[in-house]
């Protein structure tokens, strides 16, 4: 839930002011409700909720929702937030793909867009995601300023001090100093860099299978290989914004100190899975797809290529669960997308070489979590800006 702003020294508008955001979440929380129902459920008195709803409405945060009529007494009027009073870009930037989405407050998407990247630059990147967004606004039939918030997700880890983002070495120029002003000047609104991972790890409570865990991390597998750790609905970043960064962990294939090659990343992602094929005997044009392609149609070499990332996968999540001990671990990214040839082997393997065996399902929303969570979290942000503006207008 979005916090409201920092509390100011008591007076009757700030009173009111608190009175209307607690109703207003109140009616996020539970959906059309009387005023009845939320006096009792907040414990304001019935005249005070009949004043505040009267002005959250004439400032367009809520509005009727119909009308209930009890088996006895008078029928009363239900009220529900407005999601249109303000609206939200999520934005997903991978080595493959922008994605691209116009929100409602409600997280409900009316534009959507999803355009290869191209983009041999930094530069060249940002100037696409600005484009894009620029239709997709105009498509939504909205103006310039009417997106409150944008909320980007990008691999690497955003420093906030230097404007730079690290780690995201798929990306050549990302981590370039001002890109994200750049982008943030030519989007005309507040913008908010997350780490992809983290994204998708909240996409994934909001709308897919994390809803009812209590500890549960994302394991987010493609070009690269990242995490997002979520505790009690909450995403924990670590001292400095790392965690999760699982692509760092050592897989030492031998005696020897690891090298980067030893890394994670370089073992379990969609390049590891083409080079195994291809050192198993598989020729021509190959990507991580055509290899799950093929191993579901029984290709040895891909078999045993999916098989190797399997058990690679395993020892990972033993690494994690040694640290954090989740309940639940759910395999997204494009690797993730053909989970299903997985987890066999990952639980297998998983069983012999850990005492700690948490439930691994593939994520329930595919190529769309870190997107979703871009939304999710645009939409937590833009909630009490949208409420602050409205509110002083009225």
């Amino acid at each position: 839930m979005a916090e409201h702003p920092a509390e100011q020294p008591w007076n009757r508008q700030r009173l009111r002011s608190n009175n209307e955001w607690l109703l207003l979440e109140r009616l996020r929380a539970i959906g059309p409700v009387s005023r009845a129902q939320l006096a009792r459920d907040t414990g304001l008195s019935k005249p005070t909720v009949s004043a505040a709803l009267a002005a959250l409405e004439q400032a367009g945060l809520v509005r009727e929702a119909g009308t209930l009529a009890p088996d006895r007494g008078r029928t009363a009027l239900l009220y529900e937030p407005d999601p249109t009073a303000g609206h939200v870009l999520g934005i997903d930037i991978g080595r493959a793909w922008l994605r691209l989405a116009v929100a409602d407050l409600a997280g409900a998407v009316i534009a959507r867009a999803d355009v290869p990247n191209r983009g041999r630059t930094g530069a060249a990147v940002a100037r696409t995601v600005v484009e894009t967004a620029e239709r997709l606004t105009a498509e939504a039939g909205l103006g310039r300023g009417d997106i409150v918030h944008a909320a980007v997700g990008t691999p690497g880890v955003f420093d906030s001090d230097s404007g730079r983002v690290r780690y995201a070495g798929n990306l050549p120029g990302w981590g370039r100093p001002g890109l994200f002003a750049d982008m943030r000047a030519g989007l005309g609104t507040a913008l908010s860099v997350h780490n992809d991972a983290n994204l998708a790890a909240l996409g994934e409570y909001a709308e897919g299978r994390g809803a009812d865990s209590r500890l549960f991390v994302y394991v987010l597998i493609g070009t690269g290989l990242g995490m997002g750790i979520v505790v009690d609905g909450e995403l924990f970043r670590g001292a400095g914004g790392a965690a999760g960064e699982i692509g760092f962990l050592p897989l030492p294939s031998g005696p020897t100190a690891a090298s980067p090659a030893d890394l994670a990343e370089a073992a379990v992602s969609g390049d590891a899975v083409v080079q195994a094929a291809r050192d198993l005997g598989m020729t021509g044009p190959l990507n991580a797809k055509k290899v799950f392609e093929a191993a579901r149609r029984g290709h040895p070499a891909a078999v045993s290529a999916v098989r190797q990332e399997g058990e690679r996968v395993a020892h990972v999540v033993a690494a994690v669960s040694a640290v954090i001990d989740p309940d639940l671990v759910v395999l997204g990214g494009g690797v993730g997308h053909s989970a299903d040839l997985l987890l066999d082997t990952v639980r297998q393997t998983l069983h012999r070489i850990s005492p700690l065996r948490p439930e691994v399902v593939p994520s329930a929303l595919g190529e769309d979590a870190v997107l979703l969570g871009a939304i999710t979290t645009a939409v937590r942000s833009a909630r009490p800006l949208v409420f602050d503006r409205r509110t002083t207008e009225s």
